[in-house]
Formats: C-alpha cells, sequence, structure tokens
C-alpha cells in the first residue's frame, strides 16, 4: 500500500489506541492522553526514554507557540470569568425570577389544570434557551422547575431526564460557546485553517443531538415512556411518590451555582446583555478576521474570469467564512467580559477590583479545561506526524467499507465518553483520528467531525461518572442511580437512530 511508506506504519496507530484503552481502563482522560502522546514521541525518537520524554515536553510548547491554539486556550480561560460575573452580578437570579414569573402566570395555572405538558415543554425549552453554558442549564431547571413539577405529581427521573437531554445537546449544537471554540480548536490543529465553517457544516450531521432534543418533547406530548422511567411514572400516578422508596437524593452543597451578591436587585439584563454581546461579536469579529482575505479572493477570481467581483451579502458571508475562529471567540469574550464589568460597575453591583478577583479565581477553575485542550492539541499535531489517519485508511479499506465509517466513528466515540464520563476528553482523542481517516478514505468529513461529536455527547449522556449526569441529579435532587436507569433507554433510541441515519447516508454516498 502506497499510503502506508509515508507513515510509521502500525506504530502510528499506538498512542491513540494506548490512549484510548487507558481511559477506558483507569476513566482518567489526562492520564491517557498524556501517556499517548508520551509514547508517540518515543517512537518518534527511535525507543529512547529520555529523547522521548524532552521531545513530549517540547510538543506541549509548541502547542502553544501556535497563534490559533493560544487564542483557544486563553479563551477557555476566560470564558470561565464571564460566566462567574454573570452569576454573581444577579443575572440568572433575575433570569429565574423572570421565568418565574412567567411560570405564575401560565405555568402554575396549567398546573392547576393539571397540564403537565405544558409545563414540562417550557422547562425543556428553558435548558435549550441557556445553551451558553451546561451547568448553568442543568441548575437552572433543575432547581426551578422542581417545586411545580413535585407539585404535579412527575417523578424526580423525568426532571432530570429534561434537564439533561436539553443541556449538553444543545451545547454541542451551538457554535457560539465554549464548546464550540474548543471544538474549532481541535478542528485547527488537524488541518482546517478556518475551523468555523466546518464546524458549522458538521452540526447538520450531528444527529444525535437532535434526535434528543427532539425525544424530549415527543416523550412531553405523546407521554409514551420505557423502562424504569415508565415504573417511575406509575409510581407516581398510583402512590404520589415522586421519588421511589429508598432513593437517596444527590444533594451537594459544594457543587452549585455561584450566588448572587447580597442586598442586589436581580435584574435578568446584567445575563442578557453580556451573553448577547459575545454572541453578537463572534460572527461580526469572524467578518473583520476575513474580510481582507475575502476581498482578495474576489478580486481573484475577478481577474480569472473577467467579471465583476462579488460584493453585498455575497462578499460578507465570504468573509464570514474566511474569519479566524479563534481570533473571533477570544474578541468576542473579552468584549463580553469588558461589557459586563462596565455593566455592573455602572449600577454599583461590584467594584473594579472585586471583579478582578472574581475573574481570577474563575480562571484558575478553568485550568483543566486549558490543559485538556493542551493534551488535545498535541496528540492531533502527534497523529499528523506519525501519518496515523493515512495508515488506519490503507488498512480499514481492506476490511470497511467507507459507508460504515461514521457508524463506526460514532459507536467508537461512544464507548470512549461512556467509560470516561466526559464528552470533551472524547472529541479530542476521536477528531485526531476520524477527520484524517475519513479524508484518506473518501468519506464526508463533516458527517465523520459530527459522529465523533455527537458519540461523544451520547457516551456521555449514558454514564454514570459524567459531571453533567451527575449535576442534572444534584440539580432535581434526584437518586443518582435512578437517573442513570431512566435516562439510558432515551439516549439508546437516539443513539440507534443516529446509527441507522449514518449507515443510510454513508451508503447513498453523502
Amino acid at each position: 500500500m502506497d499510503g502506508v511508506a509515508q507513515t510509521m506504519g502500525f506504530w502510528s496507530v499506538l498512542p491513540p489506541l494506548i490512549a484510548i484503552g487507558l481511559a477506558l481502563w483507569t476513566r482518567q482522560v489526562f492520564l491517557a492522553l498524556a501517556v499517548g502522546i508520551w509514547f508517540g514521541y518515543l517512537i518518534l525518537s527511535g525507543g529512547h526514554p529520555l529523547t522521548g520524554t524532552l521531545e513530549t515536553l517540547n510538543a506541549f510548547v509548541t502547542v502553544l507557540t501556535d497563534t490559533g491554539n493560544a487564542r483557544l486556550i486563553i479563551f477557555t480561560i476566560i470564558i470561565g470569568p464571564l460566566i462567574a460575573l454573570v452569576q454573581r452580578s444577579g443575572g440568572v437570579e433575575g433570569f429565574v425570577a423572570g421565568i418565574l414569573r412567567f411560570l405564575t402566570k401560565v405555568g402554575n395555572k396549567q398546573a392547576d389544570k393539571g397540564n403537565r405538558r405544558i409545563v414540562e415543554s417550557i422547562a425543556a425549552l428553558t435548558g435549550i434557551a441557556l445553551f451558553i453554558e451546561s451547568n448553568i442549564s442543568l441548575f437552572t431547571v433543575g432547581t426551578l422547575y422542581r417545586p411545580i413539577f413535585d407539585k404535579l405529581k412527575i417523578p424526580r427521573e423525568k426532571l432530570a431526564y429534561i434537564a439533561d437531554s436539553t443541556s449538553a445537546p444543545t451545547n454541542i449544537l451551538m457554535p457560539f460557546n465554549a464548546w464550540g471554540a474548543y471544538i474549532m480548536g481541535l478542528l485547527f490543529v488537524v488541518g482546517y485553517s478556518e475551523p468555523f465553517p466546518v464546524l458549522v457544516k458538521s452540526i447538520a450531521y450531528n444527529f444525535y443531538p437532535m434526535l434528543t432534543i427532539l425525544l424530549v418533547f415527543f416523550v412531553i406530548w405523546s407521554g409514551k415512556d420505557w423502562g424504569d422511567m415508565k415504573k417511575a411514572e406509575v409510581r407516581a400516578a398510583k402512590t404520589g411518590k415522586i421519588l421511589r422508596d429508598g432513593a437517596i437524593p444527590m444533594m451537594d452543597d459544594s457543587v452549585s451555582m455561584l450566588e448572587a451578591k447580597d442586598s442586589i436587585p436581580h435584574r435578568a439584563f446584567n445575563m442578557y446583555i453580556p451573553i448577547a454581546t459575545m454572541v453578537f461579536l463572534m460572527p461580526t469579529f469572524l467578518i473583520y478576521t476575513g474580510w481582507s482575505k475575502a476581498v482578495n479572493k474576489a478580486a481573484e477570481i475577478a481577474r480569472q474570469t473577467g467579471g465583476e467581483p462579488i460584493a453585498g451579502i455575497k462578499l460578507y458571508w465570504s468573509a464570514l467564512s474566511s474569519g479566524s475562529g479563534s481570533a473571533a471567540v477570544l474578541y468576542s469574550a473579552s468584549f463580553a467580559i469588558l461589557t459586563a464589568m462596565v455593566l455592573y460597575r455602572a449600577q454599583g453591583i461590584m467594584k473594579i477590583t472585586e471583579m478582578v478577583e472574581l475573574s481570577l479565581k474563575a480562571m484558575a477553575g478553568m485550568m483543566n479545561v486549558a490543559l485538556l485542550a493542551v493534551l488535545a492539541f498535541a496528540l492531533n499535531a502527534l497523529c499528523r506526524d506519525l501519518g496515523t489517519g493515512l495508515y488506519m485508511a490503507d488498512v480499514a479499506s481492506g476490511f470497511i467499507t467507507p459507508a460504515l465509517v461514521p457508524a463506526i466513528v460514532f459507536v467508537i466515540a461512544g464507548i470512549i465518553g461512556f467509560s470516561t464520563g466526559t464528552s470533551w476528553g472524547t472529541f479530542a482523542i476521536m477528531i485526531a483520528v476520524a477527520v484524517p481517516l475519513a479524508q484518506n478514505m473518501g468519506v464526508n468529513p463533516h458527517m465523520a467531525i459530527a459522529a465523533a461529536l455527537g458519540g461523544g455527547v451520547f457516551g456521555d449522556h449514558c454514564s454514570p461518572t459524567s459531571d453533567t449526569t451527575i449535576i442534572a441529579s444534584m440539580a432535581t435532587a434526584n437518586d443518582h442511580i435512578d437517573h442513570v436507569r431512566t435516562q439510558i433507554p432515551y439516549a439508546l433510541i437516539a443513539g440507534a437512530g443516529t446509527v441507522l441515519m449514518y449507515v443510510v447516508l454513508g451508503f447513498m454516498g453523502v
């Protein structure tokens, strides 16, 4: 095989295999990634332990010398202060108060009428609306709707399912948040100089989160339930018990949202304005950073064709597609933080020194995410140097039809996500393998990317060790194992539907 001669052969697949194996065995993604990277550089150094170790350390430094990587790593750190400032300002509390007022007018009336469908739908829509951060979504839906769900005698398992199934699935479908920035960083490292349009195109193939959200509303409006959830619904209907006998509600005061300051007004616009600033500025800065490239590209096409350069909407779209995703997310988040600080200082909510101290603490809390990004970028770069994707494509082409690649990627990502309890760690491992594999086998790379992302969320949804699964149980005051057992059937339904869609589209040659 000609492609194999350009790679390290079988040795090129050992680093990601070791990372996957260790992740499944130890459930420690950081350790798994670090060992996999070290083993890769041990191979490149000809088996010399000291040289391999030193090259591994240099690889982490090299990741930081790349401008795009550095921007995205900084973004993962500074998104923490934005979330902390919004919470401390009372913005989230103001949003919650607004929802409560709405529930007072609509939800409680529906509750008095026994119309649980309306209340459950409002809860699901709230989880979708809070796409900026998964934990905010989980805590808000769980704590806000628990009293009214209890009034309607809806089992806590159903509230936990709705909160969990509208959190991460919504986050992964929205490019204008920390999830989008992190994924764009992974795509940048595997060779996409313009990761934003690639991410946007992949969203169209990310079937698992779409099916999960649709299934939530189907369950709400059809009243159909399966497995232990059906048992929970029967229990609540017959006995009025919102928790099963012997259930242990999972509450932990050490894991919660940052509380608003005492004695300050809770105003929803203190959340809306900073977040809207970031969301609005994201495409604005994409256009800004891609403008000169789009103009030059338009002029070059006009010279070649003898026509007029594109203008208007087409030129703006070209600039949007050509912009720097890493720069756009960094600039937009930075301006959102400045907007929040000015807004809160003008209202006398917080002093500058207080906001700076809070921001520094929040940055420290994001260091684990930043470290994960560094490890993920390093593994991607290593696999490119080893020719992992090319070798896997050459080998796989002998016994795997390209049509099955997206489905296989989804299943493997789901297994990793379930075993490790982290979707982000799964993205780091799988994108490094899935993208070059798809490119070298002639598979739609956007579908392969979507399969890796959706599979990570699928596995994370089913995993009892997942942080989002645990927080969903905490926020809804539910028994954790009960939440896992009742959610898995729905996740499996959406997962099976996703695999089927990938197989069908694969054989259709999409």
